[in-house]
């Protein structure tokens, strides 16, 4: 889940994303955003299996 949010940076300002945005290419923000919608997936899916296990 940490590297899903450093990826599409959601940890960033106002100011911060901004100034991200008008400084990469669209390829790459894509490419960024699709490697955080990964990880992001795989953290849900490892978060669901250890309620499970703990729950179980």
């Amino acid at each position: 889940m940490v590297i899903s949010g450093l990826s599409i940076g959601a940890w960033t300002s106002g100011p911060g994303q901004r100034a991200n945005f008008f400084s990469e290419t669209k390829e790459y923000r894509k490419s960024r955003e699709k490697v955080g919608f990964y990880f992001g997936a795989i953290g849900v899916i490892l978060l669901i299996i250890t309620a499970l296990i703990w729950y179980l």
